[in-house]
């Protein structure tokens, strides 16, 4: 195992310090230049369409709403990079890797505009609803079907199977330290539930799990903040820290700003999933008069899962005074953190908040991954087949050790965000002159903006649903 870990250790050195750190970052800034900085310029507008959306189609018929869209897409966002996410970062990379958390977000937001927008234009009509993401933009924008297949083995792998290990291993971990439960029972009733709920039965628990993450997730932020406003005087402190350690002159010698700025791009692109191509399969269903719209809205998603909730588990281990030496890592910090804020009932609570977050997010990984299966095939037994390795892979992940279940979903994570930020890179030309249409709509008075694929001539052929 340990030869394993090296190579796939040495694998992410390479990807996230010559390349993925260059393409994100390069990327970012490219489209938000291009796009006149539309994640700050357009603030108002994101959030007067969350309410601007009925999901009913000029038929009557039941569409998937922009906000339900919104919410699918969050929901699969928050969760352990939240919690875990953010703990790990700073274990590893110090507070400083706080500061390129929030600056990966505020650029990065700019191409989870450009991944949305684009595929809301090449979205399809499916059975049920709307389908698209990369793997369809990939075929039909850049005419590459090899690198739609690409994608969605990748993103298969890495849903289906690395997130799927990591999404375990901290529920484990959690329950571990509150209740005392060893990995091995726990993993395995975690992976029972797995396929009991992807072989069947998915309706009646995506319904109780919709109604318990969002009630969680409130209760976390609001937990939060109220830790923040107890220790608002220790503020300014605990901000001055995050930037002093993103760019103190005691850090750059040590290496230390190296290791901050690539631990906050990692676990921020984890939590916001920013220019990974994940988010564009949900944005793809929503029903809107304008590709932009969810473009939009799924921006507001990054600035809501990093600056918001991100922030507040920074602030608590911050304020908390937990120690960052590794004796305490992962979703475990934060439990360290909470238990020092408000005693023993915080470990807990996290615990708890951790299991809804954390096994939703299994099931909604488990969905990523088979709506890419079947955009590669139509075949029972290769879906049958990928349910089976998914319980495997949740059972593989609450035995592993912490550090190998986030190395194997760095470099899956990786290879992944690396594919879609070419693509995009490539059809940006098309989400700029999109947005271009909007504005000039929304400066002509007109409330709603419509598009219709007569206003691209050049790609009319290739647009099926406008």
């Amino acid at each position: 195992m340990n030869w394993i870990y090296n190579w796939i250790t040495t694998i992410n050195d390479v990807l996230w310090t010559y390349i993925l750190i260059a393409l994100l970052l390069g990327c970012a800034i490219w489209f938000t230049f291009k796009t006149h900085f539309v994640q700050f310029r357009m603030i108002r507008e994101m959030v007067r369409l969350l309410g601007d959306s009925t999901g009913k189609g000029e038929k009557g018929e039941k569409h998937i709403s922009s906000f339900q869209a919104f919410a699918i897409s969050l929901a699969s966002r928050v969760g352990t990079g939240n919690l875990a996410g953010v703990a790990t970062a700073i274990a590893v990379g110090g507070p400083g890797a706080v500061f390129w958390m929030w600056i990966i977000a505020l650029l990065g937001a700019s191409s989870a505009f450009v991944e949305s927008t684009l595929a809301q234009l090449y979205k399809t009509k499916g059975k049920d609803s709307f389908i698209g993401g990369p793997a369809y933009y990939m075929k039909k924008g850049l005419k590459k079907p090899w690198m739609g297949i690409l994608f969605a083995i990748l993103i298969t792998i890495t849903f289906g199977f690395a997130f799927n290990s990591v999404q375990s291993n901290t529920i484990c971990a959690a329950i571990e330290h509150a209740f005392g439960f060893n990995h091995v029972p726990m993993g395995i009733i975690i992976t029972g539930l797995t396929l009991i709920i992807i072989f069947g039965g998915i309706q009646r628990i995506a319904k109780v799990s919709s109604i318990i993450v969002p009630v969680m997730a409130l209760a976390y932020i609001g937990l939060a903040l109220i830790i923040v406003l107890l220790n608002i005087t220790h503020l300014p402190g605990v901000i001055k820290t995050i930037v002093s350690h993103a760019f103190g002159w005691q850090q750059a010698i040590a290496g230390g700003v190296g290791v901050a700025l690539m631990q906050g791009i990692k676990r921020g692109l984890f939590s916001n999933e920013a220019g990974m191509g994940s988010a564009p399969n949900v944005a793809a269903t929503a029903f809107v008069s304008h590709p932009v719209k969810q473009g939009l809205i799924q921006t507001l998603g990054v600035f809501t899962d990093t600056l918001i909730i991100c922030t507040c588990t920074a602030f608590i281990i911050l304020f908390s005074g937990a120690p960052l030496d590794g004796s305490a890592n992962g979703v475990q910090l934060t439990q360290h953190a909470l238990n020092n804020e408000i005693g023993a009932s915080g470990g807990i609570f996290v615990a708890i908040a951790l299991f809804f977050f954390a096994f939703s997010s299994i099931i909604g990984n488990y969905y990523y991954g088979e709506a890419n299966i079947r955009y590669l095939t139509q075949r029972k037994w290769v879906v049958y087949g990928y349910r089976i390795l998914v319980g495997g892979m949740v059972l593989f992940g609450s035995l592993a050790t912490l550090d190998f279940v986030w190395s194997l979903a760095d470099i899956t994570m990786g290879l992944m965000a690396i594919c879609n930020l070419i693509a995009i890179s490539f059809l940006g030309k098309y989400a700029f002159r999109l947005l271009k249409d909007y504005r000039a709509q929304k400066k002509a008075g007109i409330k709603s903006p419509v598009f219709t694929k007569d206003k691209m001539k050049d790609i009319e052929k290739d647009i099926e649903c406008w």
